[in-house]
C-alpha cells in the first residue's frame, strides 16, 4: 500500500477516537470480496477481535488470522463450519447470541446476512459496512431455493419471517455504508434507511497487467459456484459455440455445471490468488454473467488490463465503462451473452485505459468514506 493508503489507514484508524474496536464478519470459510473488505479494517485495528457465526484462522489470510476470533454459540458445534448453511433460520439468533465484549465502543462489521445482528454493549456505535441486506430473505428466490411447490410451501414462510427480523434488527446499526448505489437503493427499500456509498477496494498492487496482455486466447470466469452467479449460461453458450472458457471457483453449482459443460470448458477449481492474477492477465476477457450487488472480481480483471463482459444490472454498471473496459448484456439469456462476447471480440481494447478505470477504485476513498462515517456515528 502507498503513502496515501497508509494515510487512509491512519484516518480510519483515528476517527474511532481510542475507542475499543471490535470487527464483525458474517462467517470466515474462505477468501472472497467480503473478507478482502474485512482485510483493510484489520489492518487499521490490529488489535481488534473479529467476531463471526462460524470461522476458522486456517481458511482466510493471515491478516485476518492474527486477530481474537468470537464465535457465536453455533460456531462452537462441531462440524458447523461445514453445514452452517443449513441452519439459515437460527442465524439471526446465533448473531444475537454472540458475545462482544463488553469494553467494545466501536462495533464495524462487514455483512451480508447477518453480522449486522451483532449485538452492540451499552454505550457503543455500530457502523455496518453492508454487502447487500439479507439476499436469501429479500432476493432471488428462484435461484436460491428453485421452483420446487413443495419446498416452496415450506421456505417461503420461514422466508417472510427472516424479512421481519431482518428490517428489525436494521434499528440496532448506528450508520449503514452501502458497498454501491445499487445496494444503498436496497437499504432504503428494506430498511426504510439512508446509507452513505463507498466502493470497496480493487488490490492495484496484486492486480496489474502483464507484458502480454491476452495471450492466453480464452476467456475467464472467476465466481462462487452458486446458483444466483448464472455461471450456467457462460457455460451453455461457450460449449454450444465450442470456445474456450476456464472457469476459477467452487460451490454447490459445481456437479450440474460440469455435467452440462462441454471439451472447451475447464473447471480449475479454487486457485491461489497469484494463479488467479495470471489467468486474469492472459484471459482475452472476463464474462460476468449475474447481477451482483458490487462485484470485485470485475475491477481486477480491469486492474489487469482486461476488458469484461457483464449483464447490464446492479454493480457492474458503477464499475464498468462501457466502450472502454467492457460490454453490457441487457437479459440473462444464451443469446443476449454470445452476441456480446462476439462484439467484445471484436474490439480493440486498450489495455492501459482499462486500467486508468480500475484505479478510480483505489482504497483511499473507501476507507476516507467509513471513516467519515465512524466520526457522524460517534459524534
Amino acid at each position: 500500500m502507498d503513502g496515501s493508503g497508509r494515510a487512509a489507514l491512519c484516518a480510519l484508524r483515528a476517527a474511532a477516537s481510542g475507542r475499543r474496536v471490535c470487527l464483525g464478519h458474517d462467517w470466515l470459510t474462505g477468501m472472497r470480496g467480503g473478507e478482502r473488505v474485512l482485510e483493510h479494517f484489520c489492518r487499521a485495528f490490529p488489535e481488534a477481535p473479529v467476531a463471526a457465526i462460524v470461522g476458522d484462522g486456517a481458511l482466510v489470510s493471515d491478516e485476518i488470522a492474527s486477530h481474537p476470533l468470537v464465535l457465536s454459540p453455533l460456531g462452537r458445534v462441531p462440524g458447523a463450519i461445514r453445514h452452517y448453511r443449513a441452519a439459515l433460520p437460527l442465524l439471526p439468533l446465533a448473531a444475537a447470541a454472540t458475545r462482544i465484549p463488553r469494553d467494545t465502543g466501536l462495533l464495524l462489521t462487514t455483512s451480508h446476512c447477518v453480522a449486522k445482528n451483532f449485538r452492540k454493549p451499552e454505550g457503543a456505535k455500530h457502523v455496518c459496512v453492508c454487502f447487500s441486506p439479507m439476499r436469501y430473505a429479500w432476493l432471488f428466490y428462484e435461484e436460491y431455493f428453485g421452483r420446487n411447490p413443495v419446498k416452496a410451501a415450506v421456505v417461503k414462510p420461514m422466508l417472510a419471517a427472516l424479512r421481519r427480523q431482518d428490517a428489525a434488527t436494521a434499528a440496532g446499526v448506528d450508520r449503514f455504508v452501502a458497498i454501491s448505489r445499487h445496494v444503498a437503493r436496497r437499504i432504503q427499500n428494506f430498511y426504510g434507511r439512508d446509507a452513505a456509498v463507498a466502493y470497496p477496494p480493487v488490490d492495484l498492487g496484486r492486480c496489474t497487467p502483464g507484458d502480454r496482455p491476452g495471450e492466453g486466447g480464452f476467456d475467464l470466469v472467476v465466481s462462487a459456484l452458486v446458483p444466483y452467479k448464472r455461471i450456467d449460461l457462460a457455460v451453455r453458450v461457450y460449449s454450444r459455440n465450442r470456445w474456450p472458457l476456464k472457469v476459477v471457483g467452487a460451490g454447490g453449482c459445481l456437479d450440474a455445471l460440469r455435467r452440462e459443460a462441454g471439451p472447451t470448458v475447464e473447471f480449475l477449481g479454487r486457485l491461489p490468488d497469484p494463479d488467479v492474477v495470471a489467468l486474469y492477465r492472459a484471459c482475452r476477457l472476463l464474462v460476468f454473467p449475474g447481477e451482483e450487488d458490487y462485484g470485485i472480481v470485475p475491477l481486477e480483471a480491469q486492474a489487469c488490463g482486461r476488458p469484461v463482459v457483464a449483464f447490464g444490472r446492479g454493480g457492474a454498471l458503477e464499475t464498468v465503462e462501457e466502450g472502454v473496459s467492457g460490454l453490457f448484456f441487457s437479459e440473462q439469456t444464451e443469446d443476449a451473452l454470445e452476441e456480446a462476447v462476439s462484439r467484445a471480440a471484436a474490439v480493440r481494447w486498450d489495455p492501459a485505459a482499462i486500467r486508468r478505470n480500475a484505479e478510480k477504485f483505489g482504497p483511499e476513498p473507501f476507507l476516507e468514506a467509513v471513516a467519515a462515517e465512524i466520526r457522524a456515528a460517534l459524534a
